[in-house]
């Protein structure tokens, strides 16, 4: 006999065993009556939640937040009042708030009984560069996603034609976000003259040749020990043979 077979035959074994037993039919119709009331309850209470604001979005918990005003965000979430916890589309919304172009991810979440929580992931600005506009600030993926004044301590960079797109800025960009922190906060000015020809100027008036973005992480251990020399020009553009001038 095939396992299936043999299952089966187990099964009516079971219930020919159960029905032998005294009282067997009746024990037997008192399991499916109350399955079969289980069930009832159970597609009672899911049309209930789902059709009704018993369990309504009540709250919506948005963290996160510093540059982009929390009032954007909810507006992008399209929450409709007395909606059920268990008919929002928390993707959907997710989707509509990185739309916006200060957010570089969003997370909603459902938290039961009526909360909905949106963890929201600004992007930070790395670099900028000039316009009639006004600046354009840049952040690590080299995404232009605002046009305001820099922050204090964001680079500028110069170059032929800045933007996004343009791969010499977007070398500049993969340049600092390798730097190390104690030398990203010197920077004052990011020349870009080619994806192979960088350099920085520092606020001291120094200046770092750092060449292309390749060899990031050995020139980034260099760089440092380097600038402790005295000099004004320190070229690490190749960082098995360093130069200071």
């Amino acid at each position: 006999m095939r396992p299936g077979g043999e299952r089966r035959a187990a099964g009516w074994l079971d219930r020919f065993d159960l029905l032998r037993r005294p009282g067997g039919p009746a024990r037997l119709r008192r399991v499916r009556l109350w399955g079969l009331l289980g069930v009832c309850v159970l597609t009672v209470v899911l049309l209930v939640a789902w059709f009704t604001p018993a369990l309504s979005v009540r709250t919506v918990d948005i963290v996160g937040l510093s540059a982009v005003p929390e009032a954007q965000v909810r507006e992008r979430l399209e929450i409709p009042s007395g909606r059920s916890m268990l008919r929002i589309d928390t993707d959907a919304m997710a989707r509509r708030v990185v739309n916006i172009p200060k957010v570089h991810s969003a997370r909603v979440q459902r938290v039961y009984p009526s909360t909905v929580r949106v963890t929201v992931v600004e992007r930070t600005p790395v670099l900028f560069f000039e316009s009639t506009e006004g600046a354009h600030l840049l952040d690590a993926e080299s995404v232009e996603f605002a046009i305001e004044a820099a922050p204090i301590g964001v680079p500028k960079l110069i170059t032929e034609l800045p933007g996004g797109a343009d791969p010499v800025t977007r070398a500049a960009v993969a340049v600092l976000t390798v730097l190390p922190p104690a030398l990203y906060i010197q920077v004052d000015e990011v020349v870009a003259r080619s994806i192979s020809d960088i350099s920085l100027n520092l606020h001291d008036g120094r200046t770092v040749l750092w060449g292309s973005a390749n060899d990031a992480e050995r020139k980034a251990a260099v760089v440092l020990p380097l600038l402790t020399r005295e000099g004004t020009v320190f070229d690490v553009s190749s960082p098995n043979l360093v130069t200071v001038k």
